[in-house]
C-alpha cells in the first residue's frame, strides 16, 4: 500500500486518535472489570466477553500506533513514507477475534431461547468470519471496480454481513417484546445503533468505488 504525504495536521490525527482509541480500550476493560459484579448474573459472561474484546482491540491499536509511528518521518514540513510498511492488516486481525465475540455477546443479552442458542451462535460465528475473511480479500486485491476482485470479494462479504445483521435485528426485536419502560427504549436504542454502526463498514468498504466513479 503506497503511503501518502501527511502535512504535520494529518498526521497528527492519525496518532492522536489512535492514542485515544488504546486509552479508551484499556480503560474501558478496567472498568468492566471492577463493575461485573455489580451486575445481574444472567449478564455477566456478557460484562467477561466485554473485557476480552477492549483487550484484544486495545493491544491491536497499540501495535497499529507503532507502526504508524514507523511506517512516517519527517521531512521538511511534511510526513513522509518512511519506507517501513504500515501494517493495515492488523484491523481485519483485531475483527477476526472481536466481531464474533461481541455477536455472540450481543445474543447472550438477548436471552436466546435454550433450543437455538448454540446453533444460532455457532451460524452467526462461521458468518463473521466469512464475513471477514472475504472482506480482507477484496481489501489487499487493490481494486476499484465493482467487477474487478474488491468487488466480487465484497459482493461475497455482503452475503453473511445480510445475515449477521438480520439474526441480530430479529433477535433484539424478540428480547425487546417482553421489556418495558426504560429498558425497552434500550432495546430499540441498540437496534438502531446496530443499523449504524454495522452500516458505515460497507460505505467505507465502496469508497475506492465511489472515488473511482
Amino acid at each position: 500500500m503506497e503511503l501518502p504525504m501527511l502535512t504535520v495536521g494529518e498526521y497528527s490525527l492519525v496518532y492522536n486518535m489512535l492514542s485515544f482509541c488504546i486509552a479508551s480500550m484499556v480503560f474501558s476493560g478496567l472498568f468492566f472489570i471492577i463493575a461485573k459484579d455489580r451486575v445481574a448474573p444472567q449478564y455477566r459472561m456478557s460484562v467477561i466477553l466485554s473485557t476480552i474484546v477492549v483487550g484484544i482491540a486495545g493491544y491491536h491499536y497499540f501495535r497499529i500506533f507503532g507502526s504508524w509511528e514507523a511506517a512516517y518521518v519527517m521531512e521538511g514540513a511534511n510526513y513522509v513514507a518512511s519506507g517501513t510498511p504500515f501494517n493495515d492488516a492488523y484491523r481485519y486481525m483485531d475483527w477476526l477475534l472481536t466481531v464474533p465475540l461481541l455477536v455472540v455477546e450481543l445474543l447472550l443479552l438477548c436471552s436466546v431461547a435454550a433450543e437455538k442458542k448454540e446453533g444460532l451462535i455457532f451460524n452467526t460465528v462461521v458468518a463473521t468470519v466469512l464475513m471477514l475473511i472475504f472482506g480482507y480479500l477484496g481489501e489487499i486485491s487493490g481494486g476499484t471496480s465493482l467487477t474487478d476482485q474488491r468487488g466480487i470479494y465484497g459482493f461475497l462479504s455482503t452475503v453473511p454481513f445480510v445475515y449477521i445483521v438480520w439474526v441480530l435485528w430479529n433477535e433484539v426485536t424478540v428480547a425487546m417484546a417482553d421489556k418495558d419502560g426504560h429498558l425497552k427504549i434500550l432495546y430499540r436504542n441498540i437496534r438502531f445503533l446496530l443499523i449504524f454502526t454495522w452500516g458505515y463498514y460497507p460505505i467505507v468498504y465502496m469508497a475506492p468505488f465511489i472515488m473511482d466513479a
